[in-house]
């Protein structure tokens, strides 16, 4: 590092120093390596933000002192500095939507087709990841309490609204006593108030993470609940939060969190839960079926 370099305040800043140093403007420069390092942590800032020194080594195949020399050589005082910038972004998330959509922008690529191509194999990227690193116990007993804890409730919100919205749909079709955690939009504590010790409540959030899902994970932990988690690294906070955590890839040319690996992997567990009910479960869509014949009927 240069005697009177100052560090970059903010993700955009580091990026277009980034830029700088791969056009050779900056007041530094960087082996390949560490532009190959500091362009992968500018690409997942989610793990840069929680992950140690050790485990994000790991993620990239290189030495811990690589990323302390890397910190070190952009002007902060040790990688702990480093990755307070990304743990700012991490805990306000400031610039997460525009800084997803910049990448696209900002790129190359122009050809609709080609864009959709290239989204298309990441996102087979991210269900190849999900399934290879699916843990077996956790996945199938994360299906049992789906299946036979007493209550159910679900709850996320902004994109993850929706995901929320269709886990409860379709695991209230197989079995009863499933809702949305606000489904009266009384609010979440009064949702809260309805579960006791040995209840379900599954939750999604990834980086960057929902305050008010966090929050409800945490205060239903406190009362007995047992957690399922759909998130993203094993240092999320609701992974430390969780009975249970998925930790779902969803990296991608989308300007947000890709849902495709969520989705995947709420029907998979939804079908275990299925083939866990078995009988009771047909006996469940039957009724549904036959209420739905009657009111087409006499609508």
């Amino acid at each position: 590092m240069t005697d009177n370099m100052q560090p970059p305040q903010t993700l955009e800043a580091l990026r277009s120093l980034l830029a700088d140093i791969e056009q050779g403007k900056a007041s530094i420069s960087l082996g390949g390596r560490a532009k190959r390092t500091l362009a992968a942590m500018l690409t997942a800032p989610q793990q840069a933000a929680v992950m140690t020194i050790t485990e994000l080594a790991e993620a990239q195949e290189i030495n811990p002192s690589t990323l302390s020399r890397l910190a070190q050589r952009l002007g902060f005082k040790g990688f702990s500095d480093f990755q307070d910038l990304f743990r700012r972004e991490l805990t306000e998330g400031r610039h997460f939507y525009s800084d997803q959509a910049s990448r696209l922008v900002l790129g190359s690529e122009r050809n609709s087709l080609n864009l959709l191509t290239r989204l298309a194999r990441q996102e087979s990227a991210n269900l190849l990841t999900l399934v290879e690193n699916m843990d077996a116990v956790t996945f199938e007993q994360s299906a049992e309490l789906l299946a036979n804890a007493p209550k159910v409730r679900i709850h996320s919100m902004r994109q993850f609204g929706s995901l929320a919205s269709f886990i409860s749909y379709a695991l209230g079709m197989l079995r009863s006593d499933v809702a949305m955690l606000d489904n009266g939009l009384h609010g979440t504590a009064d949702g809260l108030a309805q579960l006791e010790a040995g209840d379900v409540l599954l939750v999604t959030s990834c980086f960057p993470y929902t305050n008010g899902v966090l929050g409800s994970a945490r205060v239903a932990a406190e009362q007995g609940i047992r957690i399922i988690a759909f998130t993203d690294t094993p240092n999320s906070p609701l992974a430390k939060i969780a009975t249970h955590s998925f930790y779902v890839p969803s990296q991608s040319l989308f300007f947000s969190n890709s849902m495709c690996a969520f989705m995947l992997l709420a029907e998979g567990l939804l079908t275990q839960v299925a083939n866990l009910l078995g009988e009771r479960a047909i006996a469940s869509l039957k009724k549904r079926e036959q209420l739905i014949a009657i009111m087409n009927t006499t609508l």
